[in-house]
């Protein structure tokens, strides 16, 4: 009974949320998002994280540049959060740009399924919703948040903007999403977060372990892999690019096979991390311990 009165009330204080966003509207919602994060964000203990990540990405940089950087994606990440609530006047006001929207097109037309790719670039939800926005038949999975009623407005915004969200967990989800792809449905994963159990890649030159997941349903079902990536423009505006489709080969060893899918989409995501740092999303620890905790201490 205690948790779920605790359930209920931050349920009551994210539905107060949401309201106070939609009625600021698209700009002044990023704007207020993003000027508490930038203003709060520094101030947490996960500033370390980021501080730390900086370091192993961009050992060579400035110390002054990486702590402003590290501000500047703080307000990125605050502006995204509050750009949630508000995703679905977002995409009716044509704020999203859609490079390579013939090749959504042309997925949507064969009525057969791919396996798209992204990393936390800018705001994730501007992916799903160009995807769906496309016509293409596509599960986006996510992970469900622990709160069940928060969770199910979640789920409410965004299917206000035509996203249907997909949970897996454990064999039942699995199972679901490989009949998902069977009926057609392609579906898409973000790739760019730690996953203990995953084969080890190189990212930033350090060592990572990263999901299998992708890689293994584009080899079982025979098709290919999607990377999308998404950068902020100035005024609420946001450029998402549909690359070019990455082919994965078969040799008969399918675990070389898939370790070698799972690097290429690891180094896809380096790549556009590189070209615009500050919209990627640094406050999580993608690296294993180890790294960590071979980093010099900073100098006074």
């Amino acid at each position: 009974m205690r948790q779920h009165l605790i359930w209920r009330l931050e349920s009551v204080g994210f539905a107060g949320f949401i309201g106070l966003m939609r009625l600021l509207g698209v700009e002044r919602a990023s704007a207020l998002g993003g000027w508490l994060l930038r203003t709060l964000g520094p101030k947490t203990g996960t500033q370390r994280t980021v501080m730390r990540n900086l370091r192993i990405a961009f050992p060579d940089m400035d110390p002054a540049e990486r702590e402003r950087l590290a501000v500047d994606q703080w307000e990125q990440t605050g502006r995204a959060f509050a750009e949630t609530a508000v995703m679905d006047l977002l995409v009716k006001e044509n704020r999203i740009e859609v490079v390579g929207l013939e090749r959504l097109h042309a997925i949507r037309d064969s009525g057969k399924p791919v396996v798209f790719v992204a990393g936390h670039f800018a705001n994730i939800e501007t992916q799903a919703a160009a995807i769906i926005g496309a016509g293409v038949p596509c599960q986006i999975t996510y992970r469900a948040a622990n709160n069940p009623y928060v969770d199910a407005q979640i789920i409410a915004a965004r299917s206000r903007y035509g996203v249907r969200l997909f949970a897996p967990k454990g064999g039942d989800g699995a199972r679901e999403l490989l009949a998902g792809m069977a009926r057609g449905e392609s579906v898409a994963l973000m790739n760019d977060q730690k996953f203990s159990e995953g084969p080890e890649v190189t990212f930033f030159g350090q060592p990572v372990n990263a999901a299998p997941g992708p890689s293994r349903l584009a080899l079982r079902f025979g098709t290919v892999i999607h990377p999308l990536s998404v950068v902020r423009l100035p005024g609420v505006r946001f450029r998402m690019t549909v690359h070019e489709p990455i082919e994965l080969t078969q040799t008969g060893d399918r675990q070389a096979d898939i370790a070698r899918a799972v690097q290429t989409i690891t180094s896809f995501i380096e790549a556009r991390v590189r070209e615009n740092p500050v919209d990627w999303f640094w406050v999580h620890k993608r690296w294993p311990d180890r790294v960590y905790a071979a980093l010099e201490p900073p100098l006074a």
